[in-house]
């Protein structure tokens, strides 16, 4: 019988993953709580009619990506493809919104069937942020240092580049798509396959084409910031206005647009050259129509999201995780005799006592020579070793594993204050 395979583009984290991925969470969950968010949980599966009325019917995610079904009571069902829609959604449905201000954000598996390569996947992991009920470039500026200082903490920030951008009004780009659209369709023979297929649906999206042809047509082309509105272009100067203060370099690109129709104003990514093409690490902006889209009232809102793997990749890819991350055990306790087998069962969870030690005990019997190749091979700072003479001692032979010291006989009652010299070395 044939063994059964992950699906495409839907990988198994393996253990010797999980710890990086630990470490980045843990990083990233410490910044949002020093700016005060609040983590919410939504469910995988929504209704996929949510997707539609927030990202757009004739967007790509939309048309070609989602993974959608029907449920046995005919309901029409879609795995998340992105987190904002689902957040938005469950703030309004559980009253958070109306005259609140909230600093929300959540993580988890996103889906889109799209061809999988290295950085981009079936089934992907997001870091998101949404701050509702604010409405000037301050919360813009915030979510943006967040970022910043995020990456500085990483030791990411010096091959991060922060683009920036801002979309405006909805009537602003209403008018600018027009003569847009009116100045390609001039010129589709010059164009390339995919933005000749976004013509007609979503022709912002072509200003980020990656084809050399068409971003040379677009020299020529109108620009955005010319059709901007007053208060767009005062929101986005005084954005920048306090990036500068605050020290956080950028560059404005006014080509860079989203992929989903409920941004506005604000828009910027986080990119990188060290990744190839997958070269975006975060991405967010304003969204203040999205609520009173999706049946709540007018509520602005900024935010942005961050993909996991991609982040992993590029700390891995720079060298940029801490050697401590891959040791997942201080302790590795082996024993030879009954007595022993009973006392070290006893002495390891004195040990994991308020969480000072991670300790890994010996099970199953063996030699001690086996015992001593395990404790190697666990990544223990140390080995702790008990016989039947120890026990009735009351001592412990302590032998160091990743520095060259001799194994040494400790008192039981003096164990844990030698411990931490030798985890700590």
């Amino acid at each position: 019988m044939a063994k059964i395979k992950a699906i495409r583009g839907m990988n198994d984290i393996l253990p010797e993953q999980t710890p990086v991925w630990q470490y980045f969470e843990q990083q990233v969950q410490a910044v949002l709580s020093s700016y005060g968010y609040s983590e919410i949980r939504t469910p995988i599966v929504e209704q996929t009619d949510l997707f539609k009325r927030s990202i757009g019917e004739v967007t790509d995610i939309v048309e070609k990506e989602m993974y959608t079904f029907e449920d046995r009571n005919g309901d029409s069902l879609t795995l998340r493809p992105e987190g904002t829609a689902s957040c938005v959604r469950a703030a309004e449905e559980h009253g958070l919104l109306y005259n609140q201000v909230q600093r929300l954000w959540y993580r988890g598996q996103m889906f889109r069937h799209e061809r999988p390569q290295k950085g981009r996947y079936r089934q992907f992991h997001q870091i998101g942020v949404e701050a509702f009920g604010m409405q000037g470039p301050d919360i813009d500026a915030e979510v943006i240092l967040l970022t910043a200082r995020l990456w500085r903490q990483l030791g990411l920030l010096d091959s991060v580049t922060l683009q920036l951008n801002t979309l405006g009004s909805s009537e602003a780009r209403a008018r600018f798509k027009h003569d847009l659209v009116v100045y390609l369709s001039e010129r589709k023979e010059q164009l390339d396959e995919d933005s000749l297929r976004r013509l007609d649906s979503n022709p912002l999206r072509i200003l980020d084409s990656k084809d050399a042809a068409t971003q040379a047509l677009l020299d020529d082309a109108p620009h955005f910031h010319d059709y901007l509105d007053d208060e767009s272009r005062e929101h986005f100067e005084t954005l920048k206005a306090l990036l500068d203060k605050a020290g956080v370099a950028y560059e404005v690109n006014p080509r860079l647009v989203r992929g989903l129709d409920y941004y506005c104003k604000t828009v910027f990514e986080w990119v990188t050259l060290e990744l190839g093409s997958q070269g975006t690490v975060c991405a967010g902006g304003r969204y203040d129509g999205l609520v009173e889209q999706l049946g709540g009232k007018s509520t602005p809102a900024v935010g942005f999201a961050m993909g996991i793997e991609r982040l992993v990749l590029l700390l891995e890819t720079l060298g940029a995780i801490p050697a401590s991350v891959h040791r997942t055990v201080d302790v590795y306790i082996a024993s030879m005799g009954d007595a022993a087998a009973a006392e070290a069962l006893l002495l390891a969870e004195e040990l994991r006592a308020d969480n000072a030690f991670r300790v890994q005990l010996h099970c199953g019997g063996g030699s001690f020579k086996s015992q001593m190749k395990k404790a190697d091979r666990s990544g223990a700072a140390v080995a702790l070793i008990l016989g039947d003479n120890e026990v009735a001692r009351g001592e412990v032979t302590l032998k160091p594993l990743r520095i060259d010291a001799e194994q040494q006989q400790l008192p039981r009652d003096r164990l844990a204050e030698s411990l931490a010299g030798f985890i700590n070395a």
